[in-house]
């Protein structure tokens, strides 16, 4: 069966609204897209639209994995746009690219080592970019170099090549790119090792936080690592267990849950009391809820899974929530609920910030993605990072 589409002029149109609709209807015919004949109607509607020119072709791997370009603000379309892709001239330390390879596979990553001798091991953030972006892109953005100087923690930017997506996408929704032991969550993993063996990180304080794509990994290792990332910063990123395929992807971003088939003992299958939950992991989320690439009930979904992670693993202790409402000096305002449990610390950290899309909260204009006018997000995430306690001083 083949399909032909053709614009019937020079008028752009939403390509991946068209994809969308076509699934939503044939989701409600009662036809299910993931698997069988349907899976094969959907991807030759999708070539075809590509085909048309309506969208670039998607990023697929040797394996057919399907990646999923979550891309609305670009800096470099504004007439009043800086250049971006270099580092922020604020940043005093050292900012080099190196290159980590192990049977999981191979990566280069950027190290940022702020000036000065540590007195102790340092905490070590690992930054993990977004599609289509770059370490030196995220790091201008996000400001966190800056950051480091300030606190004297070591970030290192994961970087996904093109040839292992072409869009540069981290494989959030791969089956194999969703478990501990392989794939890029071994990788990653594997690149922190290395960090804190040559440069004295502290393997009790790493961190890990990504935005979109790059935040949908962070909550992976999370779940994958959870004795090694002592906590995880999502910025408009989805629930571990999502997807696992692109008609998945497409139907997580916008707001659907299907699960992983054979992974029912995860907490993303369900809150019902017999599912397992992974040792839970302290989480600070940020969406804006007017995040139309990926739909602001993603972070609403993390964080319903960390609080049942953490309520199954403590047993009968319950956590305090506390909301308070507040605005930015760029004049965002948002919406903070904390959780906190029995001894005062902040488990879990969500920010919803109005009127904000798919885009770094509070970043600078020079980087993509940043949404220049809320709440830092860089700084919250960093204050939450630092305030954790040291995963071997955790009961």
């Amino acid at each position: 069966m083949t399909f032909t589409f053709k614009p019937a002029g020079p008028a752009a149109f939403d390509a991946a609204a068209i994809h969308d609709t076509i699934q939503r209807a044939l989701a409600s015919a009662g036809l299910d897209t993931s698997t069988g004949p349907m899976r094969d109607v959907t991807e030759t509607i999708r070539r075809a639209l590509s085909t048309a020119g309506a969208v670039s072709a998607p990023a697929t791997s040797a394996d057919g994995v399907i990646d999923v370009v979550a891309r609305v603000i670009d800096v470099a379309d504004r007439d009043d746009a800086p250049p971006v892709g270099h580092a922020p001239p604020d940043a005093a330390g050292t900012f080099d690219t190196l290159a980590f390879s192990s049977a999981a596979g191979a990566r280069s990553y950027k190290l940022y080592i702020p000036p000065g001798v540590p007195e102790a091991p340092r905490p070590l953030v690992v930054m993990l970019h977004g599609c289509t972006q770059s370490p030196d892109d995220f790091a201008t953005g996000t400001r966190m170099n800056r950051l480091a100087d300030e606190h004297g923690f070591l970030v290192v930017y994961p970087e996904q090549s093109s040839r292992d997506n072409p869009q540069k996408c981290w494989n959030w929704f791969s089956p194999r790119d969703q478990v501990r032991g392989g794939g890029e969550p071994a990788v990653i993993a594997g690149i922190v090792r290395e960090v804190a063996a040559r440069h004295g990180a502290d393997l009790h304080r790493v961190f890990v936080g990504g935005l979109s794509a790059g935040a949908a990994m962070a909550v992976v290792l999370g779940e994958a690592y959870p004795d090694l990332f002592a906590g995880v910063g999502v910025h408009s990123g989805l629930a571990y267990g999502s997807a696992s395929d692109i008609p998945s992807a497409l139907a997580a971003m916008k707001g659907g849950r299907s699960g992983l088939p054979g992974r029912r003992d995860l907490p993303a299958a369900g809150s019902s009391a017999s599912k397992k939950a992974s040792a839970p992991v302290p989480t600070i989320v940020f969406h804006g809820d007017r995040d139309h690439t990926v739909q602001a009930s993603n972070g609403v979904e993390i964080v319903r899974q960390a609080t049942h992670a953490y309520r199954a693993h403590a047993a009968d202790a319950e956590l305090t929530v506390t909301v308070s409402d507040g605005a930015s000096e760029g004049g965002r305002s948002y919406r903070r609920t904390r959780y906190t449990d029995g001894a005062g610390r902040v488990r879990i950290e969500s920010w919803v910030i109005h009127g904000a899309g798919h885009a770094w909260s509070g970043g600078d204009a020079r980087g993509s993605y940043t949404d220049i006018k809320g709440p830092s997000a860089s700084s919250e995430m960093i204050r939450f990072f630092l305030a954790q306690p040291r995963r071997d001083e955790v009961a």
